[in-house]
């Protein structure tokens, strides 16, 4: 018999779905982990490992190309660890540190190829942010060396330990839905004139003599080298072609990734999108604050997805609409479920069915502390991973996909057998 759903089973599934917990360990068994990029995501994620698996590390090195990243990183281990890190800001020192063994890669997309493979080489595991890299080609190179080497790597594409979605997909693996070909994806945000979308703000203190811009621009091909000092591009680097793909690398990439994870579903075989600058009309900024793409999968499956940053009502959240129901998560904290009402003549097996509604208030904080002790839990060999750099890479392909049909106009397709794209 099928256990209902209850805002009690979908916690305990969350915790089912999470690794078994380790036993306490003493200070010298702890993973020394360093962490490099110290800014916001940075440090929320450090905090996150704090909250969640104290127990289970010791920061011992921090990271950041900003003096002032540098100091707050190096405070808040003094504050929660009560031990005082190395301090680098040059990554290639870090790696260099015997004293660490696992290392977190909080920096702007376009450095996490060379830092990651550099991390691979100095046999660390290692936690990356999404997307695992800034193109097709460097996630496809950093696959194959994580795949060669003794390492873990994590992706932190932290819906994956997320107990709603960890429900869901028990739901469609149940048959709740029926079969399932369709799914809404969305992501809308808002804000006033004074705080344009991804303009995050500058540090009054923030100069070219405490930050270093040549580490910042790194030696990817594509980077523009010969720029000079540019505060808007350090600090606000999601708005620029260079460091990020914007919509499709930062928040679409979460939601391929989910409706792959919750459906089954792996890489799609075409994407067309469009969309343009439309609200933040008044800056310099590349990227567009309005996208939609459209995707098609093997096996009869379709993913419509929208973003725009100038009306938040909707929110953000995936509707994966199966024939004889749907199941809606929204902003990481709701789940709903609808059976379908077939004119009011449904089958019996879905009349049976009740409207189900969760919600869990904050529950993003305890995904990504899971999401952070699987790693520590998987290197202990009390786990395996739940986002490993393959699933990483296949989330980051429908990203790039839509930067690339976004950039040139056109649809474009993609062999999943040759991991190779080309326009329609």
């Amino acid at each position: 018999m099928q256990e209902p759903v209850s805002r009690r089973n979908v916690i305990k599934a969350g915790a089912l779905a999470a690794p078994a917990i380790l036993s306490a360990q003493n200070v010298n068994s702890k993973l020394r982990a360093g962490w490099i990029g110290t800014g916001s995501r940075g440090n929320h994620v450090m905090n996150m490992a704090y909250g969640g698996s104290a127990e289970l590390m010791e920061v011992t090195a921090v990271c950041d190309t900003y003096a002032g990243n540098l100091a707050r990183a190096k405070d808040n281990v003094q504050s929660k660890g009560k031990n005082t890190p190395k301090t680098y800001v040059d990554y290639k020192d870090l790696l260099a540190d015997p004293n660490v063994d696992v290392v977190f890669i909080m920096t702007p997309e376009h450095l996490h190829h060379r830092m990651l493979l550099d991390a691979i080489k100095a046999n660390k595991h290692a936690y990356v942010e999404k997307p695992l890299a800034h193109t097709i080609e460097e996630g496809a190179e950093i696959v194959s060396a994580v795949e060669k080497s003794t390492k873990l790597v994590q992706v932190g594409t932290q819906n994956r330990s997320n107990s709603l979605y960890i429900q869901a997909k028990k739901m469609v693996e149940d048959g709740l839905i029926g079969d399932i070909h369709y799914v809404r994806a969305f992501w809308y945000r808002n804000s006033l004139d004074d705080n344009p979308a991804w303009r995050y703000k500058i540090p009054d203190d923030a100069a070219e003599s405490n930050t270093d811009w040549k580490k910042f621009l790194g030696v990817e091909p594509y980077v523009k080298k010969d720029r000079a000092f540019d505060k808007q591009r350090y600090y606000q680097w999601r708005l620029y072609w260079d460091y990020s793909g914007g919509i499709s690398t930062d928040l679409l990439v979460h939601q391929t990734d989910i409706t792959n994870f919750v459906c089954g579903k792996a890489e799609p075989s075409s994407c067309m999108a469009s969309g343009g600058i439309y609200r933040w009309t008044e800056d310099d900024r590349e990227v567009p604050d309005t996208l939609s793409a459209i995707y098609e999968y093997p096996g009869k499956f379709h993913i419509n997805y929208s973003c725009y940053f100038g009306n938040d009502w909707f929110g953000y959240g995936e509707q994966f609409m199966g024939n004889e129901g749907t199941i809606e998560v929204l902003n990481r904290q709701i789940l709903n479920f609808y059976p379908e009402k077939f004119a009011g003549k449904p089958p019996a097996k879905v009349a049976a069915r009740k409207t189900v509604n969760v919600h869990l208030p904050g529950n993003d904080v305890p995904a990504v502390q899971n999401h952070v002790r699987n790693l520590f839990e998987a290197i202990a060999g009390k786990a395996k991973l739940v986002a490993p750099v393959r699933v990483g890479q296949q989330a980051a392909i429908g990203g790039h996909l839509a930067t690339l049909s976004y950039r040139n106009g056109k649809k474009v397709l993609w062999d999943e057998r040759t991991q190779k794209y080309r326009f329609a």
